[in-house]
């Protein structure tokens, strides 16, 4: 399994989707087995999107308490399951792409009232192993003051543009690849599989880049990766959103429990991925 600096040269109230699987071997990692300081500033500005409810917010200064449940036993998973241990909670992912818009799947903000059910947390991550990410600082908390844009077809774009009620301190807006992936381009993603602290996933490229409005990649990716920004493992830049992809688990029947589903790099159906350039910006910038 190739390290992290070998794929990424960097320079520079949901509705279920599909949800989206292995392919090849695993390359998720924690952020504490990330060494390249391009990857974790990336990471740095990927929120995790949680259910406003399991946010128990404290006041200015203070740590706001994450609902997390045993992921293992949430998810019925095998012990030798990676990440058996930790607590999951978010059911989406985002990316920060203005200092108080955030990028995410469409069919993870629906409307507006859905929107303002939902926290959108920065710094959802593991700095150690063994280390709860049940807590972040209450100023890495935010919400949606405005839902600015939004589309999801199916197949086809699926994504949507999140005004937050105040602009995200100290983390860098991630830039957009104004170049469209061509095969075989090589790629990674960040985000919050199954719900999970943050994870970094690469090893991965795009199959097929001819569908209209989005592309398919071979990307370790679960439900809870959706609006996972997914870059372009050569520039560093977002090339896509994650939005759909194959089944996550299979059941063992000999262990009464369900493992990964995995597959080869070019098997199953793979990973929808929208593209950036199917994404409304406004022309004048935010």
């Amino acid at each position: 399994m190739p390290a992290l600096a070998a794929w990424a040269p960097l320079r520079a109230g949901a509705a279920a989707a599909p949800p989206k699987v292995v392919y090849g071997a695993d390359d998720r990692r924690d952020l504490y087995q990330v060494a390249d300081p391009g990857l974790l500033k990336s990471a740095g500005s990927t929120a995790a999107l949680f259910e406003r409810s399991r946010v128990q917010a404290g006041g200015a200064g203070q740590r706001a308490l994450l609902v997390l449940r045993p992921y293992g036993k949430e998810f019925n998973l095998c012990r030798r399951e990676p990440f058996f241990e930790q607590g999951t909670g978010a059911f989406c992912t985002g990316a920060l792409v203005a200092p108080d818009v955030v990028l995410t799947a469409g069919h993870c903000v629906r409307e507006l009232y859905d929107c303002r059910q939902t926290a959108f947390v920065f710094g959802f991550a593991l700095g150690a192993a063994g280390q709860a990410a049940d807590s972040v600082p209450m100023e890495d908390v935010y919400y949606c003051r405005e839902l600015l844009d939004r589309e999801e077809q199916k197949p086809g774009a699926d994504w949507a543009l999140v005004r937050l009620d105040r602009p995200v301190a100290g983390r860098a807006p991630l830039a957009v690849s104004r170049t469209e992936p061509a095969a075989g381009a090589p790629l990674f993603v960040i985000g919050h599989p199954s719900g999970l602290p943050t994870k970094v996933a690469g090893g991965a490229n795009v199959r097929d880049a001819s569908p209209p409005g989005y592309f398919v990649a071979n990307l370790d990716t679960y439900g809870g990766n959706s609006g996972s920004p997914v870059f372009n493992g050569e520039t560093g830049l977002i090339a896509g959103v994650l939005v759909r992809g194959e089944k996550d688990y299979a059941f063992d029947e000999d262990e009464n429990c369900r493992v990964s589903n995995i597959c080869a790099d070019d098997g199953c159906r793979g990973e929808d991925v929208t593209r950036i350039s199917s994404v409304r910006f406004p022309h004048g910038g935010f």
